[in-house]
């Protein structure tokens, strides 16, 4: 604190008495903080900039009540402290909030050195314990830095902070790490996910993915865990499962009778060296009986409930082991499903104990006959001590939840044939009654059975509602995995896929959401899928997904390119011929990868959305001006609600009838025309005829004509859309990337003041949008230009090097 005191000194003119008084005060606010808080906001104003961040924190409260702000400090705390201008689309509402969170950040990756300033450091503080109440946002990197030190016991409180805080989870360039630092990485996902708040989950920039890793992230935001390497150490739950078993008085006699029959199930053959038949049809026998009995109590009116605990030739239907901190019987989200298992049933701890006796009694609810897989020939149905320690843990995941993926890949061809004779998933999944998906949960592994624990049998944890994966290249095994919990996953809202290199693998992700869309209390409402090449045409996914998932909200399919190898489409996949039901669909967003609009695959759908509020087609080329007529006569006898219609990159400049209709639309309120090149070869009537419909258009609200080569002149003759004889509510107008220059912009502006004038200043018009534009060529005439629009509307533009943009175009030419 004196180091301030002899800085403004060093400044020129001597501190004044207040000033040393405050710093005075500022370096005891250990023991003054009480009596500061208590001082006149005109006192405590000059005091504020003097202290640390740490109780500068702490007296907000007081300060706002006394009616001052410590924006300007926390503004003048980043500037100094971060040195980084924070981005401009970005909307930073606290300046504190912003500090502490990326101080948080920074000081957890070990990129900011606390005592390098004065300001940052306190010995009765703890930085991170201090800020982590404000951190919402929280992203991990490479090899996984501060995940070990969030989990340690010292960190405790920092960790309730976080749980109590955080709302999103980011992993950016993560690279493959350790098995200690995986286990610090589930307990903490543990903590945050199943215990905390964080709803969303985000993967990015990930070209090699760790699959144990990958897939230890995505079944923990499923709301899955597999505890039992994680906490062999503890030999119990966590502290946060017991405080929630022990408040709530969840542990009931039922519990203990699952749990017993639980571990009668999945008796270790290493106790005694071997295990006669007798005994394990005895302790199977009981095990079911248990479990038939707890579920039985839970749902009395259900044969399902008994069912569930019943073998018959390899098929188990097995109660979830439930989430070590919830009533086993509150986490059955999945009552019913069904978990296909080789003759063998596989415990916990790795051991294979010997098979169950088949049951020929099958209840009536489950009397449709389910595919089953082939046992795989030529392996060993057993796993020596030996080859069970050689497997490392991370397999243990990695087989955990990829189990599905072995046994399918050696019987996917016949499956296929067989499912498709019989109406079934032809993606693996056998389909299930109503709110009953199915599960494939064990499977064998090369060089011997491992004991595996199906998704049926994981512990079942609170569960994230967005998830999101960036340039994350999914292999088959991990779309299977995907698929498989996506399938139960009621709680996710939103999916984002980008990137992925999915091809043929988006056949398990839609595996996934139709079985989801079985469930009623599924909650999702927004699906994304972008990559590079398109498996199958961009329209028939689109019908595949609704097809598949028909309470969607939501829907952006988005495709780079077509994919050039021959013989490399899907052989019965298509749904071209399928009925699509009634969909809930609000918006569409297609970008299709330089092929045809396919609009007979595209009548469908619009025929099954009526609901259909937005509507948007991408890089789609359209043969005939037939082709372009249905398509508007679909919107507006299928989509009378459609408010948002958008084109990007769809030449229409052959199309000039249809776009005058569309204009005349009296039900949408914002269409894009962007880059249609619209008026690469009209005539001045066209022109004129645009104006004269939109001044009758009192529906429209927002055109936007962005990159259609508008000129000067078609700009000034656009403003004549806001004449004394207009009707037309246009308040949004966008002319970005249009050729304009500032004379013609000037001309504009001064024709729209005349309109303006004629019209009593009554104007609709608010924003207009300006960017990449040739205002460069004049700044003079262009700020004059700007000028007045601002004293009309908002005015959105850019600062943009025309010269360089065309240099640019012409060396890639």
């Amino acid at each position: 604190m004196e180091a301030r005191a002899e800085g403004g000194a060093a400044g020129g003119s001597p501190p004044s008495l207040f000033e040393l008084s405050g710093v005075v005060v500022s370096s005891a606010m250990g023991t003054l903080e009480r009596e500061v808080w208590a001082l006149p906001g005109q006192i405590l104003q000059g005091i504020l900039p003097l202290l640390n961040i740490y109780y500068l924190e702490r007296i907000e409260d007081i300060a706002v009540k006394k009616g001052l702000s410590t924006q300007p400090i926390w503004h003048k705390l980043w500037n100094d402290v971060m040195k980084i201008r924070p981005s401009k689309s970005e909307n930073i509402t606290s300046w504190r909030k912003k500090f502490l969170e990326t101080f948080f950040s920074n000081v957890l990756h070990g990129v900011l050195d606390v005592s390098s300033d004065q300001r940052l450091s306190d010995r009765h503080f703890s930085p991170l314990l201090h800020s982590s109440r404000h951190v919402t946002q929280l992203t991990i990197c490479n090899m996984l830095q501060g995940v070990a030190e969030l989990t340690a016991e010292p960190n405790q409180r920092v960790l309730e902070n976080l749980a109590g805080s955080l709302r999103t989870l980011k992993f950016r360039h993560l690279l493959t790490s350790d098995l200690s630092i995986r286990h610090s990485l589930s307990l903490l996902l543990h903590h945050l996910i199943h215990h905390g708040a964080v709803s969303q989950v985000s993967m990015c920039s990930w070209p090699v993915p760790d699959k144990v890793l990958l897939v230890l992230i995505l079944s923990m935001s499923a709301g899955f865990w597999h505890p039992g390497k994680t906490l062999v150490h503890q030999g119990s739950p966590c502290s946060l499962c017991r405080e929630e078993s022990d408040t709530q008085g969840l542990l009931t006699q039922e519990d203990d009778a699952l749990l017993e029959s639980t571990q009668l199930c999945c008796g270790s053959a290493e106790q005694s060296g071997t295990v006669q038949w007798g005994d394990s049809e005895s302790r199977s026998k009981k095990a079911q009986t248990a479990s038939a009995k707890v579920l039985q109590d839970a749902d009395p009116d259900s044969q399902a409930s008994i069912e569930l605990s019943r073998s018959s030739s390899g098929i188990v239907k097995t109660p979830v082991l439930c989430g070590l901190g919830s009533h086993p019987l509150h986490n059955l989200p999945c009552q019913g499903i069904s978990c296909k298992v080789p003759p063998e049933y596989y415990n916990i701890k790795g051991e294979s104990s010997p098979s169950l006796p088949k049951r020929s009694s099958v209840g009536p609810a489950f009397r449709k006959p389910y595919r089953r897989f082939k046992t795989a020939v030529g392996r060993k149905r057993r796993c020596t001590r030996r080859n069970r320690r050689a497997r490392a843990d991370a397999e243990d995941l990695y087989d955990f939840v990829f189990a599905v993926a072995r046994e399918e890949e050696e019987t996917a061809e016949s499956l296929y044939e067989s499912n498709a004779q019989e109406g079934e998933s032809i993606d693996g999944w056998a389909p299930s009654p109503a709110d009953t998906p199915s599960f494939e949960g064990v499977g064998c592994t090369e060089g011997g059975s491992v004991g595996i624990l199906p998704l049926k049998a994981a512990c079942r944890f609170r569960s994230v509602s967005t998830l999101e994966l960036f340039s994350i290249p999914l292999t088959g095994d991990t779309c299977r995995a995907l698929g498989n919990l996506l399938s139960s996953w009621a709680s996710l809202e939103k999916l984002v896929l980008s990137y992925n290199g999915l091809g043929a693998n988006i056949f398990c992700i839609l595996s996934g959401l139709r079985a989801l869309s079985h469930r009623r209390d599924c909650s999702l409402h927004v699906v994304r899928v972008s990559d590079v090449f398109s498996y199958i045409p961009s329209v028939e996914l689109v019908r595949s997904i609704l097809t598949a998932f028909p309470r969607l909200h939501t829907l952006s399919v988005s495709f780079d390119l077509k994919n050039q190898l021959e013989g490399n489409r899907p052989e019965g996949h298509s749904s071209s011929e399928a009925e699509i039901p009634e969909s809930c669909l609000e918006q569409l967003e297609i970008r299709f990868p330089r092929e045809p609009l396919q609009t007979s695959l595209l009548l469908p759908v619009l025929k099954a959305s009526r609901s259909l509020q937005q509507l948007s087609l991408d890089s789609a080329t359209i043969s005939c001006p037939l082709e372009f007529g249905l398509l508007l006569q679909a919107l507006k006898e299928c989509n009378p609600g459609l408010k948002r219609l958008s084109f990007h990159d769809v030449n229409l400049a052959d199309y000039q009838k249809e776009v005058l209709l569309l204009l005349q639309d009296p039900v949408l309120q914002e269409i894009t025309f962007s880059f249609c090149r619209l008026f690469e070869s009209c005539t001045t009537e066209f022109l004129s005829n645009i104006i004269k419909i939109v001044k009758r258009n009192s529906t429209l609200k927002s055109l936007k004509l962005p990159g259609n080569r508008l000129g000067n002149h078609r700009l000034v003759a656009l403003a004549d859309i806001f004449s004394e004889d207009s009707s037309s509510s246009i308040c949004q107008l966008d002319v970005s990337s249009n050729c304009i220059k500032p004379d013609g912009l000037l001309e504009f502006a001064k024709k729209l003041e005349s309109h303006i004038l004629q019209r009593g200043g009554q104007i609709t018009f608010t924003h207009l949008r300006l960017f990449q534009n040739w205002l460069d060529q004049d700044a003079a005439t262009a700020q004059e230009a700007l000028r007045r629009l601002r004293a009309v509307c908002s005015v959105v533009s850019n600062t943009w090097d025309s010269s360089q943009a065309f240099a640019d175009y012409i060396s890639v030419m």
